[in-house]
């Protein structure tokens, strides 16, 4: 998932965060009953912290809740790879160098360092791990599982339906090894619901264990499992990826299907209706090659990608139930979570890409009144405004006909002043105006005149936003010289609802006479001289 700063219109906890700060985070994680809790990481591998702070889960080595992010020094320069959080809540990350850290919520032993007090500042989960590089880690709500570089599993934490993996269901206090049947098996990937635990094998193959009264280990039926069973119904498909939701699972195929089984009473496995199936079911996804699949053990939401950058969604959505998957507006499945899940956390470690990549939009912007590469000037009261044919014909019926008529490379304008053509022109690279309210009114002028729709609506914004006593009747003149009618209806109401103050102002005594009387006959219709 590629964008250039993090989007906190979809992850609000972070909209207090400064924009020169949010612009050097490139890893974040959003958690908590209430999405209320996050971490994130920075360019200059800085990791820090903000939120309520529930259980100390957010490693700073108190259970102050804050609303300012702080560093987890312990953290800082260790370059996160894999990150999962329990609902106690407890976290837990893998790094780099494959070691493993864990805080937070420890009730159950999910921290895995034997006790069960509380971690408030993250920890090396060393018990039988020392000699090992872990590549990825994964909670359920008060377990935790990880994956090591030569494809074994480790367990540990609270075991009451058997989700360690142990053969029993005695809480687990330091990481153990699954082993039984995946014990000479190479495992690549792992995920968590709630209370149960699911490993891809190189081969394909795919095991879960743990809780199972709704089916979600695919085993057909609903005895929970203490040691690692083989979906034996999808044998001779491919499965490369695995992930959990609160009570359901979605398997990925080498040939991009979906399989999903599980709970649904929220339509989370996409079948079209919300009967659980103990079994793998294909969904659906319209002739369409899925390339990854997203759920999180705190929902029943589900997401897929397709080949070509589609997301789709189903399952809960804002609490209402979507029972197929449907097409969404989405660049990533992280925005799934962000904008239906309940909570909207992340659902794996979300990624901002902070390399130099522009898009389109930000491409053009830079480009503007640029010489370098400019095949066209406007000069306007002796200074000069640089910009590109191409784009001005793209952007501007007007220009497409005026530059097809002539192949100057320079063109004079008399009617309109430096500023506001300059912001006309911006506007055509920018889509946006950046003037104070009373030169809008000249854009606002131009903008009629080019027939520019969108630019005249956005200038009787600018104005509207700027109007005061001082200034109503010069934009009330202008909005009736230029055929503004909404924005002369706003400027005749802020003139009779401050009436006293305007008619003291030098605009009022030169006013226009036959504006003058339409004004003073209107504003009496309006009630505006009665006792």
């Amino acid at each position: 998932f590629i964008c250039l700063m993090l989007d906190v219109g979809k992850w609000p906890v972070f909209a207090l965060l400064p924009p020169e700060e949010l612009r050097l985070i490139r890893q974040a994680c959003v958690f908590g009953s209430a999405a209320n809790e996050a971490l994130y990481v920075t360019v200059n591998d800085e990791v820090f912290a903000l939120g309520t702070n529930c259980s100390g889960c957010l490693g700073l080595g108190d259970l102050q809740s804050t609303i300012e992010p702080r560093r987890i020094d312990v953290l800082c320069g260790k370059k996160i790879v894999s990150l999962s959080y329990g609902t106690g809540p407890h976290v837990v990350i893998a790094t780099a160098d494959g070691e493993v850290f864990a805080w937070g919520h420890n009730g159950y032993s999910q921290l895995g360092n034997g006790t069960t007090n509380h971690g408030l500042t993250p920890a090396l989960v060393s018990t039988n791990l020392l000699s090992k590089r872990v590549t990825e880690v994964a909670c359920g709500s008060h377990h935790t599982i990880a994956l090591t570089t030569d494809g074994e599993v480790y367990a540990w934490g609270y075991n009451n339906s058997g989700q360690v993996g142990s053969g029993s269901t005695a809480n687990q206090p330091t990481p153990r090894r699954v082993s039984s049947c995946l014990q000479n098996k190479v495992v690549v990937n792992i995920a968590c619901g709630q209370l149960c635990s699911m490993a891809v094998l190189d081969n394909g193959e795919i095991y879960g264990w743990g809780y199972n009264c709704n089916g979600q280990l695919g085993l057909g039926n609903n005895g929970n499992q203490q040691t690692p069973c083989r979906i034996a119904a999808l044998q001779g498909v491919n499965i490369i990826q695995v992930a959990c939701g609160y009570a359901h699972t979605l398997a990925l195929t080498d040939e991009g299907f979906v399989y999903a089984w599980g709970a649904n009473s929220y339509g989370q496995l996409g079948t079209g209706n919300k009967s659980n199936q103990a079994l793998p079911t294909l969904i659906n996804t319209d002739k369409e090659r899925m390339v990854e699949v997203a759920a999180c053990h705190t929902s029943h939401t589900s997401a897929a990608k397709t080949q070509s950058g589609q997301v789709l969604m189903w399952g809960q959505c804002r609490g209402q139930a979507v029972a197929s998957p449907h097409l969404t507006h989405f660049s990533s499945t992280d925005d799934v979570f962000a904008c239906f899940a309940t909570p909207a956390v992340t659902w794996h470690l979300l990624s901002v890409d902070g390399d130099d990549y522009l898009t389109v939009a930000q491409s053009l912007k830079k480009e503007f009144d640029s010489p370098e590469i400019s095949d066209l000037k406007f000069l306007v009261d002796g200074k000069c405004i640089h910009v590109h044919k191409a784009l001005l014909k793209i952007r501007c019926e007007h220009f497409r006909a005026l530059l097809n008529e002539t192949d100057e490379d320079a063109i004079e304008i008399h009617q309109f002043s430096y500023l506001v053509y300059r912001a006309f022109l911006e506007y055509l690279y920018t889509d946006t105006i950046n003037l104070p309210p009373e030169d809008a009114i000249g854009l606002l002028d131009l903008a009629t005149f080019y027939r520019e729709t969108r630019l005249k609506r956005l200038c009787q914004e600018t104005i509207k936003r700027g109007i005061s006593e001082e200034n109503a009747i010069t934009l009330l003149s202008a909005a009736v010289k230029y055929e503004a009618r909404d924005l002369e209806e706003f400027c005749f109401k802020f003139c009779v609802n401050h009436l006293t103050a305007v008619t003291q102002t030098q605009a009022f005594a030169d006013m226009d006479h036959d504006l003058l009387k339409n004004f003073i006959s209107k504003a009496s219709r309006y009630g505006a001289f009665k006792n």
